[in-house]
């Protein structure tokens, strides 16, 4: 690294409630404080440039006549093989409903039959529960209500293709946020921060999530010395388009439960091989019977087949990934599609309760930078959207309701030795391909440990202060991968979407995984728990 200069941050911004992130969670946050006080709505892209916005298969909620939350809750519980906290789980199915029907007052369109309501199945679901828009544009739809929403209060302002660098901690209370836009720092003061960043799927070679998703508030949530809990487990979604040179397009867990077969590159249905359930098993289960088949045909992919289904049912209930393919020469209709696992969504996070309250005070998280407990060891599928709407609500309520007053005599900020990092595009792909390959969906000590001492070679990227996105972000990455990487090696056995080849058993693994950061160096602190259920 070349360091360059001493930068004192000189502008201010002052605001009741800050919210760093715009997808669902921190949109739904937002709307909560709406009414309370200026807020501040803080994103590094446009303000629809989310996990949010590429959500396809749904949401789950227990409003169908055939559901109860009860069941709901037993669903939830299950897939997270043990390490859900029951009372988060309670409460997402509980206020879920409330939430859903709240986005249809405010102007949500979800897909009927009927005049009524059409729900959907997918895995690890015992019922139909799927709400869907537009056939497969639900987050998108959801986007679009809460953006209208935010837009709706005259104290909510949005700034957009502004870089946050760094949480303001002292003595323990959060009190703002030092931004980047347009070269020049800015300190954002503020009553109570939310961070609502999202996950970081961007640490792995192939992933679904969007470009933005690099973990930026796990990271500096580290920093600043909050607690992060369970980071080892990260779940891959086994459908991702599989094309060399094509986008790792997301395919919907959904097309799966309409009826969607894998098939290895034989041709064989394989599934039920792995598990009674076959297409619809959990999704960890799903993904490593992929790899498996691959590895035992000498394959780079496997195929989903839907062409068994009727051609205009594909096309009015998948319309965008119909048209997605055919950009790629592929008609679902009448050929297999290509596919292969890649990185979707990280279950850990900073901890919080089930108010949002991280352990910093001031500082409230929600959404997939959350760790609540609601979805343990691994997340149920179409359960993320819910979360986001449930808990971002209640973490903008308490940052409300806490009654924190502003900061008085925030010290200048001064941003010693800021840093540049050479070749930094290539250590994000190597970062990349590295995390995938060694700290992916089957690891061992002797992987995990090649990735430990790559990430330690080049531990130096960590201390540093960055003045450009690209290094920022590229900061933010190796952080959270350390976290990922060390939580998965110092877990020997295997639960949920961790699994290690070399403790494949269950026994002993239901604890929980804490990190702190002190004094530059990582500390897991290791809490046991009682079992809830789950699977064996």
């Amino acid at each position: 690294m070349d360091y360059l200069k001493v930068s004192t941050v000189e502008d201010r911004i002052n605001t009741d409630f800050l919210v760093i992130g715009s997808g669902v969670a921190g949109l739904r946050a937002a709307i909560e404080l709406g009414s309370q006080g200026e807020v501040l709505v803080v994103t590094k892209d446009i303000l629809t440039e989310s996990s949010t916005e590429y959500a396809q298969g749904g949401v789950a909620v227990a409003l169908s006549d055939e559901d109860e939350v009860g069941i709901h809750f037993e669903d939830t519980i299950r897939a997270g093989d043990g390490l859900c906290r029951e009372n988060a789980v309670k409460i997402l199915v509980e206020e879920g409903p409330e939430r859903i029907m709240e986005l249809i007052r405010w102007g949500a369109e979800f897909d009927k039959k009927d005049s009524k309501l059409d729900f959907a199945i997918e895995g690890a679901h015992s019922r139909k529960r799927i709400l869907h828009a537009h056939g497969d544009s639900t987050g998108k739809e959801i986007e679009r209500v809460l953006v209208d929403k935010v837009k709706s209060f005259e104290n909510i302002k949005r700034l957009t293709h502004t870089m946050t660098v760094d949480l303001l901690v002292e003595d323990g209370r959060c009190y703002g946020i030092v931004l980047l836009k347009e070269g020049r720092f800015t300190l954002v003061t503020a009553r109570a921060t939310v961070l609502a960043t999202g996950g970081g799927g961007q640490i792995f070679a192939r992933t679904t999530n969007p470009p933005v998703a690099t973990s930026d508030g796990m990271a500096m949530a580290l920093r600043a010395g909050a607690v992060l809990e369970d980071m080892e487990f990260v779940q891959f979604h086994p459908t991702a388009l599989y094309i060399p040179g094509a986008p790792q397009f997301l395919l919907s867990e959904a097309m799966r439960g309409e009826g969607g077969i894998l098939r290895n590159v034989h041709g064989e249905a394989f599934m039920r091989n792995y598990h009674p359930l076959g297409e619809l098993a959990p999704r960890d289960v799903v993904s490593r019977a992929i790899i498996s088949e691959m590895v035992r045909t000498k394959s780079t992919h496997v195929y989903l087949d839907l062409t068994h289904l009727d051609s205009d049912f594909i096309k009015r209930r998948f319309p965008r990934i119909y048209k997605t393919c055919l950009l790629y020469n592929v008609d679902i209709t009448s050929q297999r599609i290509p596919i292969s696992p890649a990185a979707h969504y990280t279950m850990g996070g900073v901890k919080t309760d089930t108010e949002g309250r991280t352990t910093i005070r001031g500082l409230y998280a929600a959404g997939e930078v959350a760790c609540t407990g609601v979805h343990g060891a691994n997340r149920l599928a179409s359960n993320s959207l819910l979360e986001g709407l449930v808990f971002g609500a209640r973490a903008g309520r308490s940052s409300a309701e806490d009654g924190l007053e502003m900061p008085k005599g925030v010290p200048d900020v001064v941003l010693s030795s800021v840093a540049r990092i050479k070749d930094a595009p290539l250590l994000r792909d190597t970062l990349r391909r590295i995390m995938w390959e060694r700290v992916g969906i089957i690891r061992c000590k002797e992987s995990l440990g090649i990735a430990r001492e790559f990430i330690l070679r080049h531990r130096g990227i960590i201390k540093g202060t960055y003045a450009t996105r690209e290094e920022i972000e590229l900061r933010n990455m190796f952080i959270t991968a350390m976290m990922i990487t060390e939580t998965a090696y110092h877990r020997e056995c295997s639960i949920g979407a961790h699994y290690r080849s070399d403790f494949p058993q269950k026994a002993g693994c239901l604890y929980h995984q804490s990190c702190t950061w002190r004094e530059d160096e990582l500390i897991i602190t290791r809490t046991d728990r009682e079992s809830p259920g789950g699977r064996n």
